[in-house]
């Protein structure tokens, strides 16, 4: 889960709360913002500044993927993914 999401970036978000980038322009904890995107760096869930909400939201959505899909490399192993 620590490299799956990236950190979104919006000037509406408050700069002392670290959110994950989701979909459409919402954070996981569901924070909508035009112009939001994903920042080049990782959203890292253990960090003292990332946002509860999204947290809780990361780990409901990891533990919906079987255990070997987990890994930062899911993506390759998966084989939906081809």
């Amino acid at each position: 889960m620590e490299m799956r999401w990236e950190e979104a970036v919006a000037d509406s978000l408050p700069a002392d709360v670290s959110h994950a980038f989701g979909v459409f322009d919402k954070t996981l904890c569901g924070i909508q913002a035009g112009g939001m995107s994903p920042s080049d760096y990782w959203w890292l869930p253990e960090r003292e500044s990332a946002c509860g909400v999204c947290r809780e939201a990361a780990v409901m959505i990891d533990e919906r993927w079987p255990p070997a899909l987990r890994g930062e490399d899911a993506g390759q192993r998966c084989p939906a993914a081809g």
